[in-house]
């Protein structure tokens, strides 16, 4: 796949699941290839910070076939491959590859028995943690304060107020290049402080969760007291990728906003990508901020971080480039 002057980034959004079978079976349907649209949108329609310069290309199928079709004709040309359900921590890139945005029918969630949980990748963390509160299952509550999807919590090992994704999961059920289906359970997982060692070129279609029996009303009070507890000390309601670089444990017991806050002079800014007043680790889009205005931003602040610290910041937010 060459590079394109104009860098576009093909866009997948997928709005059905059907089943798994034969490529060949449905290249013969013609229904098939009647509803297999191409169209454009946006890519900062569906980032959380509003940041793209991009042309997007989205693809739309009644057949997960297509899907698993897509995946394994991409290898010829091995481009890189991202699957997002919602783009809370990407921003734009200059990057030729493909986007992989899951679509509503990988926004299903199901009850098991023994308080397990089955969520689509595509599920929003709120979304999840109100389903498990309304079924009277807890250790759920902390989701409710990430603002992204099972998938991308899956990626990073998401997690905050001492909770983490990987002290919930049972297994993962993902889709490689080849268009095999797997279950990895979390047993053979080995993730580690905002980091999954599962192959980038894996995507996510669902996992399972365990939680623990808990009245509504108790694990209501524990929402309640996280969302204030985010409110009081976090910039909500604005144009924001979320938190920014990872807490650097393995070289100081500082948190990175402590880091920031005496390296960086806060009123810093590149266009109109600049820094929160409210919590230094969030950057945010002040009206019309481009992807090179927030790289140069975080470019800063790692540079300021070391020259003044010594320490080596790690961006949180994945950055496609």
């Amino acid at each position: 796949m060459g590079r394109s002057p104009c860098k576009l980034i093909i866009f997948s959004y997928l709005l059905f699941w059907s089943y798994f079978s034969n490529a060949s079976k449905i290249l013969s349907e013609p229904d098939s290839w009647e509803n297999f649209v191409i169209t454009a949108i946006p890519l900062w329609e569906f980032t959380m910070s509003n940041i793209s310069l991009l042309g997007v290309a989205t693809i739309t199928s009644p057949h997960f076939d297509w899907f698993a079709l897509f995946i394994t004709w991409i290898i010829i040309g091995k481009p890189a491959i991202s699957a997002r359900g919602l783009f809370g921590n990407l921003d734009d890139s200059k990057r030729d590859g493909i986007i992989i945005k899951l679509g509503k029918n990988f926004s299903n969630i199901s009850l098991l028995p023994n308080n397990i949980i089955v969520a689509g990748s595509a599920v929003s963390d709120k979304k999840l943690s109100d389903f498990a509160m309304n079924n009277n299952i807890g250790k759920l509550e902390f989701l409710s304060c990430i603002p992204g999807t099972i998938g991308g919590g899956l990626r990073i090992n998401s997690g905050c107020f001492g909770s983490e994704f990987k002290d919930i999961l049972v297994s993962i059920q993902v889709l490689d290049r080849n268009g095999n289906i797997k279950t990895i359970p979390s047993t053979d997982i080995k993730f580690g402080y905002r980091h999954s060692p599962l192959d980038k070129d894996l995507i996510f279609l669902s996992a399972s969760f365990k939680g623990k029996t808990k009245s509504k009303n108790e694990i209501k009070k524990t929402i309640d007291m996280l969302k204030k507890k985010k409110n009081d000390n976090q910039p909500t309601k604005i144009k924001t990728g979320g938190s920014t670089f990872k807490n650097p444990a393995s070289q100081t017991s500082e948190k990175v906003w402590q880091l920031i806050k005496k390296s960086v002079p806060l009123n810093t800014s590149f266009g109109d990508a600049s820094i929160s007043e409210k919590h230094c680790n969030f950057l945010i889009n002040k009206r019309n901020a481009c992807f090179d205005d927030m790289l140069n931003l975080i470019k800063f602040i790692k540079k300021n971080v070391k020259s003044k610290t010594g320490i080596s910041l790690e961006t949180e937010i994945e950055i496609i480039e």
